[in-house]
């Protein structure tokens, strides 16, 4: 039996409804199922398991979105406390220590960040340099979510289409158990 990954469709390829593809790994996109004849018991197991792997997908598409967002608002509620603490007179903010908890505290340099630029890697830069960072951060963190989004989109439609052929396979079982 070939070796085969399921992965979503390359955008370059049209599904009918009558076609559901696989891809092996060494000779390309083959046609799985072809709706135009009618199913056996194999094939109804085959699309139900694909239908189930599809669903994982879109769990891990969703948690993808899910931990975007939150990058996001945790990047403008940061936004929004430096911009705080330039325009503070005293310096002092409010911090959160954890559980719930804040303390008052003085910002000895306000205008001094310790910023987090990815592989634990941790820069001093200016305070309005660490805002521009992080609205840059959060563009890019927008626009994964638009591809995520789009992703997840295109992996629904082709649930929809399976599900709509499983039921159509049904059908003609419960048609011919009839006769």
């Amino acid at each position: 039996m070939p070796y085969h990954d399921v992965f979503m469709i390359p955008e370059d390829i049209y599904i009918r409804s009558q076609d559901y593809f696989i891809q092996y790994r060494k000779t390309g996109w083959q046609i799985l199922a072809d709706t135009m004849q009618p199913m056996d018991q194999r094939e109804l197991m085959t699309l139900q398991n694909y239908l189930k792997e599809y669903g994982q997908q879109a769990e891990i598409f969703i948690s993808q979105l899910e931990m975007l967002e939150n990058g996001r608002m945790e990047a403008h509620a940061a936004i929004e406390t430096l911009e705080g603490m330039i325009a503070t007179e005293d310096g002092v903010v409010l911090l959160q220590i954890g559980a719930g908890a804040s303390v008052r505290a003085k910002i000895l340099e306000p205008d001094k960040v310790m910023l987090a630029i990815g592989a634990e890697v941790i820069v001093e830069r200016k305070n309005k340099d660490a805002i521009e960072f992080l609205k840059e951060r959060i563009m890019e963190m927008e626009a994964s979510q638009k591809k995520v989004a789009e992703t997840l989109d295109r992996l629904r439609s082709q649930m929809n289409e399976i599900e709509k052929r499983l039921e159509a396979g049904y059908q003609q079982s419960m048609a011919a158990g009839q006769e």
